[in-house]
């Protein structure tokens, strides 16, 4: 594997909206980012992923993008994202955007030049065709619900294609042109001083054609997109030429959304010479879904999220670097969804840092996670803003559930949970904001906060500054950065263990109940590196574990 100058660095992740507001309108902004930028350096953060901050109509809350070029006004100007860029440098930082180019918002000049002349030049930069009485080119349904067909506005014998939102027109990548304005894009800000993208749904800009029909898998007639997504051949040549236009010249970090790839693709998507860097390991995520909707997935097991860590690992092998996180903006708060309910303390929160955290690859943190942010509890529906949670109320209103129970099983999976305002302190609208916020804060931001544990040396947030501090320290980054991973007591319920082994040999352990927990070590241990209890119990080689502890030992 090439060295690269990103594999020893933390990453962190800003959901601009919820992170900070300078300006007392309720909404984060750019501002509010570079005011913070010393308490990111004072966690050990070296790479900031801004989510999609361009102008937008916010169907999709930023991802439908309305000019690739600018800042959406609630969050600042191009002005203020150069000081960021400026600021960032300052401190050894490195600032990434998102990357929305499987489709754009339909207010984009792009689609409302399409609309005015669908067989024109800007017509063939979607997917756009006749339609046809009672009958669609296919029956996929869109991510958020319904069909992905909607009638092109002004020409109702015309019909575009959308695998997201309506108002998230599909890009037709097949169309060189298309593909030479999103190139011409990346490098423009990449020539401003931005030092690489997290690249959005890009799986999806390949798609299987001529347009077929598939088996229905609910009682819409309709059918998942990842049936066409499985056939589809070819997404590479695209992702191949966007590598050698633009992130490959200016030597930029890129993280793929990447769900459907083939073990034998690996090497090509994040190689030597990878499509991308890194990309996201989303195995923890997706384990359990259905097919049917939210209301029947499958929860997570401490069993299940061990087998799904290791078995990315050893499919990677040394292939490439993964990014591991326990959450995002697309998911529940990970203290909430790794942890079983009643569980959820400082110390099983601890544990599950370690456990991601020493995993081989660039750990990412999201705005939040190294306080501890929780899922909120919801009490109506009407308290949702995210479009993808209200159509999963719907489809489990659909399949029968109760309104009691719809609404049980989208707190538990709405992003809506990982979108609440940041917790900064006790305070009014927890610090986030002198005005009303866009979305409710959590309640629990008087117990959960910033403030409280900045000072506090037992609390999550110093925990977190621990572990970052340890993956820069020159006696151990050779081994956290390049060791392989090996599982330990792979067998062991409830037991999460395994080597980290390069220059020295690290065991990190930990136990996923309350119940105490004894285990064999395989050596003497020379050093405990890191242990979310004060002490640590070891009498002849037996490592006596407490409620959900963590160690970190040098063997």
């Amino acid at each position: 594997m090439k060295r690269k100058w990103w594999h020893d660095k933390v990453a962190y992740q800003i959901y601009p909206k919820s992170f900070f507001d300078s300006n007392g309108d309720g909404i984060g902004d750019i501002p509010g980012i570079i005011s913070k930028l010393d308490y990111l350096k004072e966690l050990g953060v070296d790479i900031v992923w801004i989510s999609p901050c361009y102008p937008s109509p916010m169907a999709d809350q930023g991802y439908d993008i309305s000019d690739y070029y600018n800042i959406h006004p609630a969050f600042g100007t191009l002005d203020d994202m150069d000081r960021l860029l400026t600021e960032a440098r300052k401190r050894d930082m490195y600032i990434l955007l998102d990357l929305v180019v499987n489709h754009c918002s339909d207010e984009h000049e792009w689609f409302e030049k399409a609309c005015a002349d669908p067989d024109g030049k800007y017509g063939n930069f979607f997917y756009i065709e006749d339609k046809k009485e009672g009958q669609l080119p296919c029956n996929w349904r869109s991510y958020f619900g319904g069909s992905v067909w909607e009638p092109l506005p002004g020409h109702p014998d015309k019909q575009y294609l959308h695998l997201f939102h309506k108002k998230q027109p599909d890009l037709n990548w097949e169309n060189p042109e298309v593909r030479e304005e999103v190139y011409k894009n990346i490098n423009w800000w990449l020539d401003r001083g931005l030092s690489g993208f997290r690249i959005d749904a890009i799986i999806n800009i390949k798609k299987k054609l001529p347009y077929k029909d598939y088996a229905s898998d609910r009682a819409d007639g309709l059918c998942t997109v990842d049936n066409m997504l499985a056939e589809a051949q070819g997404v590479g040549e695209f992702l191949g030429e966007m590598r050698d236009r633009t992130f490959g010249p200016h030597e930029a970090f890129s993280v793929g959304e990447v769900f459907n790839e083939k073990d034998e693709e690996l090497p090509d998507f994040i190689g030597d010479n990878g499509y991308f860097s890194s990309m996201f390991d989303f195995a923890p995520v997706v384990f359990g879904a259905s097919s049917k909707g939210w209301y029947d997935r499958q929860p997570i097991t401490p069993d299940d999220y061990k087998r799904c860590c290791f078995h990315s690992q050893k499919r990677v092998g040394d292939i490439g670097f993964l990014s591991n996180i326990i959450e995002n903006h697309d998911e529940p708060r990970g203290v909430s969804h790794y942890i079983p309910e009643g569980e959820v303390s400082v110390y099983s929160k601890k544990m599950l840092a370690v456990m991601y955290f020493m995993l081989k690859g660039l750990p990412f943190i999201y705005q939040g996670q190294e306080i501890g942010m929780e899922n909120m509890k919801f009490s109506s529906i009407d308290q949702i803003d995210d479009i993808s949670t209200i159509d999963e109320y719907h489809v489990a209103l659909n399949a029968g559930c109760s309104q009691e129970e719809a609404l049980k099983c989208i707190s538990v999976y709405s992003r809506d949970n990982a979108r609440t305002p940041m917790q900064w302190d006790c305070t009014e609208n927890s610090g986030f904001t002198s005005g009303t916020p866009w979305l409710s804060v959590n309640p629990n931001y008087h117990e959960i906060n910033v403030k409280s544990q900045q000072n506090d040396p037992d609390s999550l947030l110093s925990f977190y500054k621990k572990l970052t501090a340890l993956r820069k320290d020159p006696d151990y980054k050779e081994t956290i950065v390049y060791g392989n991973l090996i599982p330990y007591l792979e067998d062991q319920h409830n037991l999460m263990a395994y080597f980290r082994k390069g220059e020295k040999t690290l065991l990190v352990i930990g136990n996923f109940q309350t119940e105490p927990q004894d285990i064999t070590l395989p050596g003497k241990c020379k050093n405990v590196l890191l242990n979310n209890y004060p002490e640590t119990d070891i009498s002849e080689n037996i490592l006596h574990l407490k409620n959900y502890q963590a160690v970190i030992l040098e063997l």
